[in-house]
């Protein structure tokens, strides 16, 4: 049985007009074109639908039958075109992101914001978790996408930059080495480092960095989170090395931090995506203004 929307639009404006003028004139469609379509729709269904006399048009009793269900195919379409179209326009959706901690506490905020100003019917999930977790939850597809740092190669995942952020030492104020504006590499060498765990994409990255230098810092500390690092450097138990996505927290408790130079070793902040998958409309909207966020950060580190 082959059924098509357009006869049953047909049947549904004749039924409510009882007239093939009328739904003819309501469908634009020539009276033709409408007595064609409905007798389709007959010999498909193998039923009568009207009764037709000269100036008389009744739907039979099968046709009154059918007529509710027709109804309700015709609404549930309408009803997937309308939410096809709101997915699309960004009247509604969902986007879930997983963050690193502090991308998460002081990026990802105001551009949620930014987004939900404009798209007030797209709900958006922020993940704040470590920087292992951000690529096993896009891996896994419980988010969309993530935000973290450069990753070894995983073939399910890429990789699109965003910005670049750059390796600071935070101290406690009243440290000798607050008296320089900048510090190197060597000034820490024998200082007491507090900074995050071996494993770690961020400590991978500045291992990597380091070592090409042939330089090995000594670890006095370790900590999963920025905010323990910075925490364990106000409770006075050595000097974080951060980057600088950290700087309004330093700045509210008071710490001092400085550019570590010789050489300047940066961190890049990618967007993670799931190869195999792609984006939906409220997603990629969200993506695009992570990416025209990145040039206000790019001018932003060239101050």
């Amino acid at each position: 049985m082959d059924v098509t929307l357009r006869q049953l639009r047909v049947f549904v404006a004749v039924a409510d007009t009882r007239s093939f003028t009328r739904a003819g004139e309501a469908l634009h469609l020539p009276q033709s074109t409408m007595s064609t379509q409905l007798s389709e729709l007959e010999r498909a269904l193998g039923l009568r639908l009207f009764d037709r006399h000269t100036r008389m048009l009744r739907l039979t009793e099968a046709g009154g039958e059918i007529l509710p269900l027709a109804r309700k195919t015709l609404a549930d379409l309408d009803s997937v075109v309308g939410s096809s179209e709101q997915l699309r326009t960004l009247g509604r959706g969902r986007v879930s992101v997983a963050a690193s901690s502090v991308q998460a506490a002081l990026v990802m905020p105001r551009l949620v914001r930014a987004f939900t100003d404009r798209s007030p019917g797209v709900k958006i999930d922020v993940f704040d978790v470590s920087q292992d977790e951000v690529l096993g939850m896009v891996e896994a597809g419980a988010v969309d996408f993530g935000l973290g740092t450069t990753f070894t190669n995983r073939p399910n995942l890429t990789l699109r930059p965003l910005w670049n952020e750059s390796f600071f030492a935070v101290l406690p104020p009243g440290d000798p080495l607050t008296r320089r504006r900048e510090l190197t590499w060597a000034d820490l060498h024998d200082a007491p480092l507090i900074g995050p765990r071996p494993g770690n994409p961020v400590r991978d990255v500045l291992d990597r960095a380091l070592g090409r230098e042939g330089i090995n810092l000594h670890w006095r500390h370790e900590a999963s989170l920025p905010l323990t690092t910075i925490g364990m450097v106000e409770g006075g138990m050595g000097i974080g090395i951060l980057t600088d996505s950290v700087q309004r927290v330093v700045i509210g408790l008071g710490l001092e931090q400085r550019l570590i130079t010789r050489p300047i070793v940066q961190r890049e902040v990618v967007m993670v995506l799931h190869t195999g998958r792609s984006l939906s409309p409220a997603a990629q909207a969200f993506g695009d203004l992570l990416l025209a966020h990145r040039a206000v950060q790019q001018r932003s580190n060239r101050r």
